[in-house]
């Protein structure tokens, strides 16, 4: 339980702990900038980033370690250095802690299993991005208390979205009912099997759910026509003022970003009232102090 590779296998009150413990580092929370003091944190970011790669960088940064900040860009990879040996030369610098972006589903459990130091996966292929998944729990939880009997809607490009896959097992554990609706297309099977529900009304959904979450179209992995066109998408499953009004009065909207205004989301509504999106980034300093305290203990 070192590392943080995923979010199958936390039990309820493990998950509970790490949202608790995250409370105490929001701001005016206790001193911990003595946690990570004389340690190094190593950003291993083989994609772009902006949102994770900063939150992490200052949460390492004021629980008081050195930060290493590693880029594929002018890298070594270029000249054919593979993972794991760019892991492993990273590693004999001392890190206490890794945390790893990689397009390929399980890159952050491979590096786990040759390393001696705490693995954190930042996001890796289609495949999982826990530390999004507690930050998004975080934040609706700050607004309820409990999820426990809440409705999370989740709309857009599910298949390709390593976000979906683990906020609907984090929120699944916390006791909320996860409904994923988008076009068949772009919805994976065996959705069900994990938990979710599956629909491709959205209007018809949208007065049930209690928060409503926002996926970015991830064209850079469409190598075939999923869709008519963008236009049509956002006819569709858009979240529009008009679609808005059809959601709960206190119902908020999430998006892990980047956001495709016009597209996903009006930017009338992700500049809006319900949005939380920048709640999320601002919590997500919170969480990620949280998970590098729980890795590096």
């Amino acid at each position: 339980m070192r590392h943080l590779l995923g979010i199958a296998g936390w039990r309820r009150d493990e998950l509970e702990a790490l949202l608790d413990r995250a409370q105490a580092h929001l701001p005016g929370g206790p001193d911990a900038s003595h946690v990570l003091r004389g340690k190094v944190v190593a950003n291993l970011f083989f994609e772009d980033s902006t949102r994770t790669r900063s939150s992490f960088e200052v949460a390492a940064r004021r629980l008081g370690a050195d930060v290493l900040n590693w880029s594929f860009v002018g890298s070594s990879v270029s000249k054919g250095e593979t993972l794991l040996d760019t892991a492993r030369n990273i590693e004999a610098l001392g890190p206490a802690i890794i945390i790893i972006r990689h397009r390929s589903s399980g890159a952050p459990h491979l590096v786990a299993r040759h390393v001696k130091c705490a693995v954190v996966n930042a996001g890796d292929g289609a495949h999982e991005h826990p530390s999004q998944a507690l930050l998004d729990a975080f934040t609706l939880r700050q607004r309820w208390g409990s999820l426990e009997g809440r409705t999370v809607l989740i709309v857009g490009d599910v298949l390709h979205s390593r976000v979906a896959r683990s906020n609907l097992v984090c929120l699944k554990a916390l006791g909320a009912r996860v409904v994923l609706c988008g076009p068949p297309t772009l919805l994976p099977p065996r959705l069900e099997e994990m938990g979710g529900e599956v629909t491709h009304q959205l209007d018809a959904v949208l007065p049930q759910a209690d928060a409503v979450m926002c996926l970015r179209l991830q064209t850079e992995r469409m190598a075939e026509a999923f869709l008519p066109s963008q236009r049509e998408y956002s006819r569709l499953f858009g979240l529009t003022p008009a679609r808005v009004e059809r959601m709960k009065p206190d119902a908020p909207v999430l998006h892990p970003g980047p956001i495709n205004r016009g597209v996903e989301l009006s930017p009338v509504v992700a500049d809006g009232p319900r949005s939380v999106i920048l709640e999320q980034v601002s919590n997500g300093v919170a969480v990620r102090r949280a998970i590098l305290e729980r890795c590096a203990s």
